[in-house]
């Protein structure tokens, strides 16, 4: 190929900047060039430009691919890895910012450096619009190319670190948040999630304490755009009332008394994610007001600013009560209540869905294991059925915790009702007179006061005859030691027997 006489000026002139470096320069090993870590393609059809280049970069231990048109590169970048790519503007076939555009069209993450002896505006700015790297014209100084090339590996490199960073955050978010469930409810609002996470709309997620709300929060957030932003939760109930104004919106420097620096809140750290207000019924009506704000604006004031910060955040609020009737009773604000509940999510409580009992156990069972390193686990067919019959007043959350202890606690492969120790009293929250009384009250409830019911003689012997019969079957049909368990006369007892119907040969 013939050299042009800008070609020689251009090899000329670097040869005597690079004299020291690129004289002494000797052929690479082939076989060693393809175990370099980094690999460069240099596309321009001048030889002079190849060699200078090519020298180069096998002083800075890059391994080299060429291509002298425009076709050739582009086949070369959809079909190959490369740490960056160096390439003119016009060659043969396909000039470089047409080869440049279908690249990046095509998703490519290898940087390109334009290079071109037409050093115009347009070009400049047509290659950078096309996603170049950078842009350089010629005649250059093999210096200058040498630190823009640093730059571009080492660009690449560190968006590679983010995307693997990324990549394992999400498998993190993946184990972290799993809510499992086959019950038609919790697969119900699968769906639902299915339907929101993509779209930018508030939230609601009711349910008891322990059922999963920040959990949800968390998994909306994860499928929604949203997902590589921040996810920052925050606990109205938690957190005193008189703190909550600037744990929310932050405080500049000398806002009040302890303020020596400025704080920012949480709506400014859930930029560009999601903020998720726990327990937002606790909230004061004062502060209501400003939430509500903040939310309809997107912009808010830190305690003692005068500035407003402007935010992107999604809202997704969870409560354990109801806030309908919270705004009946005006601890609640309406309008608040309508700019947040634009999709409700109804989380049932786990005594709701104890079908899901044995899958939610195998699933924690199975993360503890991976959690302590420990010998899998099961649990026997009693103490299944013992956690069906519990009442779980702590939901999921509770359930966790008793089989949390048992694994540490119990040397047992297989565990059993014993190695859980279930809260058994308290089952038993309410008192004997609370039962009884709830028991009666819808029968009272029910009478009409202007009938004559006399209910104390017909209440009565329902009451009698289950207190009787019961300490008969403890004392095996005995009546005197029923008599006496009971604190009345033996006669009485007989009396009360017979009024009452109660056979006492089955207890005998």
């Amino acid at each position: 190929m013939q050299i042009s006489r800008f070609s020689r000026v251009f090899l000329f002139v670097n040869l005597l900047y690079k004299a020291g470096k690129i004289l002494t320069f000797l052929p690479k090993n082939v076989n060693n060039m393809k175990t370099m870590k980094n690999k460069v393609l240099i596309v321009d059809d001048d030889e002079a430009i190849l060699w200078v280049l090519r020298r180069m970069f096998e002083d800075k231990k890059i391994a080299i691919s060429e291509a002298r048109d425009g076709k050739t590169a582009l086949d070369m970048l959809k079909t190959q890895e490369f740490s960056i790519a160096i390439m003119d503007i016009r060659m043969p076939e396909k000039d470089g910012l047409d080869v440049l555009k279908e690249i990046k069209e095509a998703g490519s993450k290898t940087p390109i450096i334009i290079m071109t002896a037409q050093g115009t505006m347009k070009n400049a700015i047509e290659a950078m619009k096309r996603g170049a790297f950078d842009y350089i014209t010629k005649p250059f100084d093999i210096s200058e190319i040498e630190l823009m090339v640093d730059k571009a590996i080492e660009h690449k490199a560190l968006k590679e670190e983010v995307s693997s960073l990324k990549d394992r955050l999400k498998e993190r978010w993946a184990k972290e948040i799993t809510f499992v469930g086959k019950d038609k409810t919790v697969q119900n609002i699968f769906k639902t999630i299915g339907k929101i996470a993509p779209q930018d709309v508030t939230v609601i997620i009711q349910g008891e304490s322990g059922t999963g709300k920040e959990l949800l929060a968390k998994l909306i957030h994860i499928n929604s755009p949203r997902n590589e932003g921040p996810f920052v939760a925050v606990n109205s109930a938690a957190i005193p009332k008189e703190l909550m104004e600037s744990e929310l919106f932050g405080f500049e420097k000398g806002a009040f008394t302890g303020a020596v620096e400025a704080r920012q809140g949480k709506f400014e750290l859930a930029h560009n994610g999601t903020l998720f207000l726990d327990e937002i019924g606790d909230m004061s009506l004062d502060l209501q007001s400003k939430l509500l704000r903040a939310i309809q604006e997107q912009e808010f004031y830190k305690v003692g600013g005068k500035q407003p910060i402007k935010v992107d955040v999604r809202i997704i609020a969870a409560t354990n009560q109801d806030l309908e009737k919270a705004v009946e009773e005006k601890r609640f604000r309406e309008d608040l209540l309508y700019r947040l509940n634009v999709v409700t999510i109804k989380l049932p409580p786990l005594r709701n869905r104890k079908d899901d009992i044995p899958l939610l156990t195998e699933y924690f069972l199975h993360k503890f294991q991976e959690e302590m390193g420990i010998e899998p686990r099961t649990l026997s067919s009693k103490a299944i059925d013992a956690l069906k019959e519990y009442t779980w007043p702590g939901n999921v959350r509770e359930l966790e915790n008793i089989l949390r202890r048992a694994v540490l606690l119990s040397p047992n492969p297989v565990l059993s009702p014993d190695d859980l120790a279930l809260p058994q009293k308290r089952q038993a929250k309410e008192s004997l007179e609370d039962i009884i009384y709830n028991r009666l009250e819808g029968f009272i409830n029910n009478i009409n006061i202007k009938d004559k019911h006399e209910l104390y003689d017909t209440v009565l012997p329902f009451m009698e005859r289950p207190l009787i019969r019961l300490v008969l079957k403890k004392t095996g049909g005995n009546q005197v030691k029923t008599a006496e368990l009971l604190g009345i006369n033996r006669n009485t007892l007989r009396k009360k027997i017979k009024e009452l119907g109660i056979k006492v040969e089955e207890f005998s």
